[in-house]
């Protein structure tokens, strides 16, 4: 963690009270339509019972997305019950058995480690803010533990000429060679490119999108 956050911050309450008290389509992070995602995902080429796993999804509008799509096995995770409760009640029109929530913590998992064949690992604005290098590594660790040979892994965050701080929190900051090198040789870059994402309050934020698939 940051040398400024105390180590035992409770994340889980920080989450939990920017989504009580921000409506979502205000909150920093909010897509009204995920566009770069969903180009990412299309080059994946996913059959539609493929299982797609969305890390720190919040309430995030891509599940609606991949729903619309026709995907039926989709493992979303955030570690605040209040956001998945959020994304929940969005989905109100679809089938919730394609969907499956976990509230968990994705640098010290519990539930999250049952995970295996994952077919396509989708992580926007969330590693970036786990600033130790050890909540890095058990990540990491997860993932590679998660995905299957063959699987996808896409990674955007916050690029290095990116925001330092978001929703009160420091982050690290990334660019495709440190994603490579924290994934290491078993995973190849397929695609990466920077990106400027304009959040609902008309600021900007710079990020880095990273496709990866995972060789061996």
């Amino acid at each position: 963690m940051s040398s400024s956050i105390e180590e035992d911050y409770d994340f889980e309450m920080h989450w939990t009270n920017a989504y009580r008290k921000t409506p979502v389509t205000s909150l920093g992070w909010y897509e009204e339509t995920p566009t770069k995602s969903l180009e990412l995902i299309g080059e994946c080429n996913l059959a539609e019972d493929a299982f797609i796993f969305n890390a720190g999804a919040g309430a995030s509008t891509l599940i609606e997305c991949l729903l619309n799509d026709g995907f039926t096995n989709i493992v979303v995770n955030d570690i605040s019950a209040s956001a998945l409760v959020e994304l929940k009640n969005s989905l109100s029109k679809h089938n919730h058995s394609n969907v499956e929530f976990i509230v968990d913590d994705l640098t010290n998992p519990s539930s999250l480690l049952k995970l295996k064949n994952v077919d396509l690992w989708h992580d926007r604005a969330v590693l970036h803010f786990f600033t130790s290098e050890e909540q890095r590594i058990n990540y990491f660790n997860l993932l590679k533990k998660a995905v299957k040979v063959s699987g996808f892994v896409i990674l955007a965050e916050f690029n290095l000429e990116g925001a330092k701080k978001c929703c009160g929190l420091d982050v690290f900051n990334y660019n495709e060679v440190m994603l490579q090198e924290y994934l290491g040789a078993d995973f190849e870059l397929l695609k990466s490119f920077n990106y400027t994402y304009t959040q609902p309050s008309g600021n900007t934020r710079e990020y880095v999108y990273t496709l990866f698939k995972r060789s061996a």
